[in-house]
């Protein structure tokens, strides 16, 4: 998801303010690992969550985890980068909005597949 997000034409544009420091060549295997990890521990946290978020079902419990996801991951960084770095506000609004897009997937994903053991 991260390449569908950061790879496209209009990401690469919005995102040309981050090339100077850019590295020339991404470490792929090394990504990849990392989202995996990042998935089983987010996965973890949604079941240790799971009765304490609200909603009736999955479904609804995965959407409260995307918000709280989206708060403490996406907007705590976006608004951070906003007052440390002179980053162009339609980039930042990139941010904001695709990794809300990106956290409901997840939230979603973790709602319908993810119960905790009895």
């Amino acid at each position: 998801m991260d390449g569908l997000i950061n790879a496209n034409p209009l990401a690469k544009r919005l995102f040309t303010v981050y090339k100077p420091i850019l590295k020339p060549k991404i470490n792929i295997f090394a990504g990849i690992i990392i989202d995996l990890l990042y998935g089983f521990i987010l996965a973890g946290i949604f079941l240790l969550l799971f009765k304490s978020l609200p909603g009736d079902n999955g479904l609804v419990k995965g959407l409260s985890f995307a918000g709280l996801l989206w708060f403490c991951r996406v907007i705590m960084a976006v608004l951070s980068n906003w007052m440390m770095y002179s980053i162009p506000i339609k980039s930042l609004l990139y941010s904001l909005f695709t990794g809300l897009g990106e956290m409901l997937v997840i939230g979603i994903i973790y709602g319908l597949f993810l119960t905790p053991w009895s």
